[in-house]
């Protein structure tokens, strides 16, 4: 059965947590597909706890760029697919010095490449719609390439979810939140 969720909330707000206790709960072979990239010491920290969260078992896998290579070589042996997280795969594609529409293209072809793969997929992401307008163009920028990306997942997912100080709040899909 493919499922597809996608996980969303400000930082801190419990969503990567979340994200794994429901890949846990599913007791299915899981790949975790980590978008984050080693930039200094205290992110390396933060990698390290994140990683203390999964399971052994999981295959873990760090590609910051090439979601949709990496989603169809798991799909034929995975049945669940943990992607976390969204917001750091459009700033790493961001740091490749690609357009605005480019970006928004590889947004949407992830997006048909989810739709596609034979799995259960959790897609995390962060809100940054909530807050104040950022006084630079970068971080505008930014705000509005992931605002259309979460837009994206949220409009084709089975389930949405919005993550509030550790509390789901259920969108879209199933009363509990968990993939059924």
């Amino acid at each position: 059965m493919n499922n597809f969720t996608f996980i969303f909330g400000g930082a801190r707000s419990g969503k990567s947590s979340h994200a794994v206790k429901m890949a846990k709960a599913l007791k299915k072979k899981t790949a975790f597909i980590a978008t984050c990239t080693f930039k200094d010491g205290e992110m390396k920290r933060r990698i390290g706890l994140h990683k203390k969260s999964r399971p052994q078992s999981w295959k873990i896998i760090e590609e910051g760029v090439d979601l949709k290579r990496e989603l169809l070589k798991l799909e034929s042996k995975y049945k669940v697919i943990l992607i976390d997280c969204l917001g750091l795969f459009v700033s790493n594609l961001m740091e490749k010095n690609l357009t605005e529409p480019a970006i928004n293209k590889e947004i949407k072809a992830l997006t048909d490449t989810i739709l596609k793969v034979k799995a259960n997929i959790i897609v995390v992401s962060n809100d940054v719609g909530s807050g104040i307008i950022p006084d630079n163009k970068l971080a505008r920028t930014f705000r509005d390439l992931l605002g259309f990306a979460n837009q994206q997942m949220a409009k084709k997912a089975d389930n949405v979810i919005f993550m509030q100080v550790g509390i789901p709040n259920i969108l879209k899909g199933g009363k509990d939140g968990f993939i059924k």
